[in-house]
């Protein structure tokens, strides 16, 4: 977790996006990255790790040469001077500003130095200190020095004339080498982020063929199944054979449902349409019986007034659907005019109000309300939701019709004090026979059609309507239209 948070924030920041943890895209940009980051990791430690073996190596090479020609050089010179002399002028040849070097007699006392060295030097002390010099060159730390160091025996022509200290100062060197670590690792790091903003970007490309599919299935609604996918068909040119695949099966998947989609809306108007006129008949000859029925038994008057009911309940119902078939092929015409709203609101009031006998209450706006639409369908519709209010309300609580205005919307509420609807129902309450509790409102009469059609009829005057509710508390639904401005 602590290493996908800041990748995550690289990847948000090349690509302008919030990726969670369990986005593919997200996963494969982070196992590219930790695959780069471990293989410049890799490649610049060793590159590193080279560097320092080379610089140590030439060091220790040239050590090891000095002290293999060290005693031709004693022998070249003693041949002109003592060997003395001899020891001095090699010492003083091989000295250079950061090689020292030192011969100590088998008694330990010192017989030639460099120049810029005396007995009491650190250099000789901090030798002196150790509990072993190697005789192959090696690097050993002195507080914050680094030096290579070797000590080897002196003989000369058989004779031991003592031991060799050469010891070379290679901290300046070791710092130079440690800055250019540091800017490799700084380049490693920057390589990094340009590859994490590289890896990152063409993955996202890569997968804007399944953003955009999934953009579309969730986006596809029934109006795109019934008309001709143009908007919902995905259109890919440049995506792999694969996601190519992939999308025109998803292609194929839309069609398919948009010809079952067609089949069904085709299969319940037809449904409707034949089925409407023989039970028009039926429930008039139950009517005809029921009128002339005089020498009828209780059981039998109340069985014919049953089949009344339902059969006329029946074509409620088939009106209903054959409506919403209408809908869905785009074939409910609407006769728009301009509406006083205030004038059908009042007057929907009084009508629900004389037919169920309870209180409704109108709460309006003294300004007049106007909306262009379909006077007839939009009265249906709030006759169907002051009848909801009122069936899912006790009869001691009124409904309340509310009309407000705005600068471009018209809104009428219609308000209960019922029974209320919980959250989880709210947003499937204008599904096609939808019902919150079949307990509860089956017995309550009705298709399970209303609010769907209510919700289509609303929709093909250009409006909406939505839904607050509180279990408990009761409803309000709130129809919105645009204003009607009179032309210039």
């Amino acid at each position: 977790m602590k290493l996908t948070r800041p990748i995550r924030s690289i990847i948000n920041y090349f690509t302008g996006k919030r990726f969670s943890t369990s986005s593919l895209q997200f996963r494969l940009t982070l196992e590219l990255v930790a695959i780069s980051i471990l293989g410049l990791g890799s490649v610049a430690f060793w590159a590193g790790w080279q560097m320092e073996q080379n610089l140590v190596a030439a060091h220790k090479q040239t050590l090891e040469y000095i002290a293999m020609r060290f005693p031709d050089q004693i022998q070249l010179y003693s041949e002109m001077d003592t060997i003395e002399i001899g020891l001095e002028r090699t010492i003083n040849k091989v000295s250079t500003p950061g090689l020292v070097a030192w011969v100590k007699s088998p008694d330990g006392r010192l017989l030639a130095q460099s120049p810029n060295l005396h007995s009491s030097s650190p250099e000789i002390g901090n030798v002196d200190a150790l509990t072993q010099v190697p005789q192959k060159p090696q690097v050993v730390r002195f507080g914050n020095r680094d030096i290579v160091l070797c000590g080897s025996p002196l003989v000369l022509n058989g004779r031991s004339l003592g031991k060799l200290y050469l010891s070379q100062d290679i901290t300046e060197d070791q710092q130079k080498l440690n800055a250019s670590l540091w800017q490799l690792l700084l380049v490693s790091i920057l390589a990094i982020a340009i590859l994490i903003a590289a890896i990152s970007t063409r993955i996202r490309r890569a997968m804007q063929p399944l953003e955009q599919m999934s953009q579309v299935a969730g986006a596809i609604s029934a109006d795109d199944l019934a008309g001709n996918l143009k908007g919902a068909k995905l259109q890919l040119h440049r995506a792999p054979d694969e996601i190519l695949g992939l999308a025109q099966a998803f292609n194929q998947m839309l069609f398919r449902l948009s010809a079952a989609w067609e089949q069904q809306r085709q299969f319940v108007g037809n449904v409707s349409h034949e089925l409407r006129t023989p039970l028009t008949i039926v429930v008039g000859y139950l009517q005809s019986l029921l009128r002339r029925g005089t020498n009828l038994s209780a059981y039998q008057q109340q069985a014919l007034e049953t089949a009344t009911a339902e059969t006329e309940r029946t074509i409620r119902m088939l009106q209903d659907l054959l409506d919403l078939a209408r809908a869905d092929s785009g074939n409910l015409h609407f006769r728009l005019n301009p509406i006083m709203l205030n004038t059908l609101v009042a007057e929907v009031a009084a009508m629900s109000q004389k037919v169920s006998n309870r209180q409704i209450n109108v709460l309006a706006t003294d300004e007049d309300v106007v909306t262009c639409g379909d006077q007839d369908r939009l009265q249906q519709v709030l006759i169907n939701l002051v009848d909801n209010a009122i069936k899912y309300s006790s009869p001691k609580q009124s409904v309340d019709l509310m009309l407000e205005k705005t600068e471009k919307y018209a809104m009428i509420h219609v308000r209960d004090r019922g029974i209320g609807i919980p959250l989880q129902h709210q947003n499937r309450i204008f599904e096609r026979f939808y019902r919150v509790d079949e307990s509860m409102t089956r017995s309550r009469d009705g298709t399970g059609l209303g609010l769907a059609i209510a919700k289509s009829l609303i929709e093909g005057m250009e409006g909406k309507i939505t839904l607050r509710s509180k279990p408990g508390e009761g409803s309000i639904f709130t129809i919105t239209l645009p204003v009607w401005k009179p032309p210039l």
